[in-house]
């Protein structure tokens, strides 16, 4: 899978993207994730990329020509499945856009900065608009780093044990059941003995059980989804 992400701010996704889970999957070959520089596609000697708004008001807004010319810089080279947007208002993320976006082998990632980009590049470029939540970051590269995170630990390879990924959280509408390791008895608190007679399919039952009712004291709402 390869992503490129536009930002105005590319110093921000070093770190996320060169750590952990994503570093794997880049050193695998798995992953190859571009950042560009909105800036090197700006207007004039000053590289202008952010305007006032029409019809007044605060906040500047990212103009369109750079964006546009760096998009369709990209576009000439391959076909993207999707050209991204990161937004607060948007369709939050969830694991079913996460599984989707996996399968995919080619992502544009726009992030927006100040008070956003210009309405006409989500109108022409834009294919699929994605919000982390419901509140506003400084820019949208730290979700975009989410995004990348939670797309790219469901490629197949890169976590070793894949299994795991298919048993997270969301993944069957329910939150995760609880887990436990070693020891098994800290301090008088146990471990369920049933974690601990070997008998896997009783344990599924127990997971199952515990999973159903996690989700129906913190997030019942899922159970509305799904029945």
């Amino acid at each position: 899978m390869r992503i490129d992400i536009i930002s105005v701010a590319p110093n921000l996704l070093e770190s996320p993207f060169n750590h952990s889970i994503v570093k794997r999957a880049k050193e695998k070959g798995l992953a190859e994730i571009i950042i560009h520089d909105l800036r090197e596609y700006g207007l004039g000697n000053y590289k202008q990329i952010d305007d006032t708004q029409f019809g007044g008001g605060a906040g500047m807004v990212l103009m369109i020509e750079p964006i546009a010319n760096c998009i369709r810089k990209l576009q000439a080279e391959r076909v993207y499945d999707e050209v991204i947007y990161m937004t607060p208002d948007a369709k939050t993320l969830n694991q079913s856009t996460a599984n989707t976006l996996s399968l995919k082998e080619n992502i544009l990632i726009l992030t927006g900065h100040y008070k956003g980009v210009d309405q006409r590049i989500r109108d022409l470029f834009i294919t699929k608009e994605i919000s982390i939540g419901e509140y506003v970051l400084t820019g949208g590269e730290l979700a975009a780093a989410v995004l990348v995170d939670a797309v790219v630990r469901l490629i197949p390879g890169v976590i070793g044990d894949e299994q795991s990924a298919l048993t997270d959280s969301f993944q069957d509408g329910l939150l995760s059941p609880p887990v436990y390791t070693r020891p098994s008895n800290f301090e008088g608190n146990k471990v369920p003995e049933i974690l601990l007679t070997g008998n896997f399919p009783k344990i599924d039952d127990w997971r199952s059980e515990k999973a159903y009712e996690r989700t129906k004291n913190i997030r019942p709402d899922l159970l509305d989804k799904t029945s």
